[in-house]
């Protein structure tokens, strides 16, 4: 993996001057300070000429402060243009939910310890690495047919802040009880809804593999017939339930299998077929 591309923004000289330090002494993941800003407007004016995959950003400074940058570039990803991602260093921890709400990859307070930065760095570049590989095995877009932008994120309620998700990044979308699990290489989030909106909305991106599940095309590595009792749970053992006949699917980065009912282990087929052609 190439080097994580930073961005510094604080308007104290020797704090630059430290996080600078801290990040040349790390030495996995690999990360490299493209360039230094002193305020928030001289932050925005940089990303808006140059590329950056992380900003560890300051909160309070003259002028715009961090939340500001971090809300600007916010606005960007919802407009469906490529933002990089942000870590929050302070010497405050009042900011903290706010932080969060504008799904900052972490929130470092001064002085930062460089376990500490290592871990965020390390959060961020597990998250580049995973919207690379999304990306990557996705089917192209038509370019004539843009996907819409409101098909590109999900708004996830989680404790008490709002994250976005992209939709590239999610594995699967599996139905329990009155809620819907999200899955992600990394992460796992219940949010409210119904798997026949989610299958409206984002069209043929995912594939019915059971009445409660819908699957990322992408993520589907392969079919197997498995033993009855692996998967009868899912149709609460009923012999004669539509998912029964125990087949599954392997779900691509977390390894996992997930129950294929009768009457679709025909189309998983053929979307395993089209995915070699």
């Amino acid at each position: 993996m190439t080097a994580l591309r930073i961005l510094v923004v604080d308007d104290e000289p020797l704090a630059r001057l430290r996080l600078r330090g801290l990040v040349d002494a790390i030495a996995e993941p690999r990360c490299e300070v493209v360039a230094e800003a002193a305020t928030g407007s001289q932050a925005t004016a940089w990303l808006r000429d140059h590329g950056c995959d992380l900003v560890l950003l300051d909160v309070q400074m003259p002028g715009a402060d961090g939340l500001q940058v971090a809300d600007g570039l916010a606005q960007r990803v919802a407009a469906g243009q490529a933002a990089p991602m942000v870590v929050f260093v302070t010497a405050h921890a009042m900011h903290a939910l706010r932080a969060f709400e504008l799904d900052a990859i972490d929130y470092l307070t001064k002085p930062v310890r460089r376990e500490r930065l290592q871990a965020a760095l390390a959060r961020a570049a597990q998250r580049l690495s995973e919207r690379a590989a999304a990306y990557s095995q996705q089917p192209a877009q038509p370019r004539d047919k843009p996907a819409p932008l409101d098909a590109d994120f999900i708004a996830i309620a989680d404790r008490g802040r709002l994250k976005r998700v992209p939709v590239a990044e999610v594995l699967y979308f599996k139905a329990e009880l009155k809620y819907v699990t999200l899955r992600t290489a990394s992460e796992s989030h219940v949010m409210d809804g119904a798997l026949s909106e989610l299958e409206q909305r984002f069209g043929d991106r995912f594939l019915r593999i059971h009445r409660n599940a819908l699957v990322a095309r992408w993520a589907v590595r392969e079919l197997e017939r498995h033993a009855p009792t692996s998967f009868g749970e899912l149709d609460g053992g009923d012999p004669n339930a539509d998912g029964a006949d125990s087949w599954a699917v392997r779900i691509v980065h977390v390894d996992e299998w997930l129950a294929v009912s009768r009457r679709q282990v025909a189309a998983v087929r053929e979307a395993l077929a089209g995915q070699g052609r």
